[in-house]
């Protein structure tokens, strides 16, 4: 059975979250491994972040950069929604780097400090 640690290794992630309808909806992420747990930095005000706080249930699964081609098994998980999201974007950086770097600068610029936030996956126990 594949981890959402494990998972997280992977350069690019898909991250599965659902609708009110039950509908998948997937997005592929940057994704860094925190222990146990696959730490994801996106948009605070994203479709991804509303269906995660409603719904906590997660699928997330390998996959390439545009998230056309997925590779792997997939693995359940909670995701939980930090507020905080610097963690989350120091994180990216250390895996990242310079580009990295530059992405979450752009962010903090365009959107400030409260712009982004962080997704954390755990696995379902």
């Amino acid at each position: 059975m594949t981890t959402v640690g494990e998972i997280a290794e992977a350069k690019y992630v898909m991250l599965t979250t659902y609708r009110k309808t039950g509908e998948a909806v997937a997005s592929p992420l940057w994704a860094v491994r925190d222990g146990a747990d696959l730490v994801m930095w996106t948009v605070a005000d994203s479709w991804k972040v509303k269906r995660l706080r409603r719904d906590n249930r997660v699928l997330v699964q390998k996959c390439d950069a545009r998230g056309s081609k997925t590779l792997g098994d997939q693995a359940a998980g909670i995701g939980i929604v930090n507020d905080d999201g610097a963690r989350a974007a120091d994180l990216i950086v250390k895996k990242y780097g310079v580009l990295g770097r530059l992405t979450v600068l752009g962010s903090r610029l365009r959107r400030g400090a409260a712009g982004t936030v962080e997704i954390r996956v755990r696995d379902v126990v």
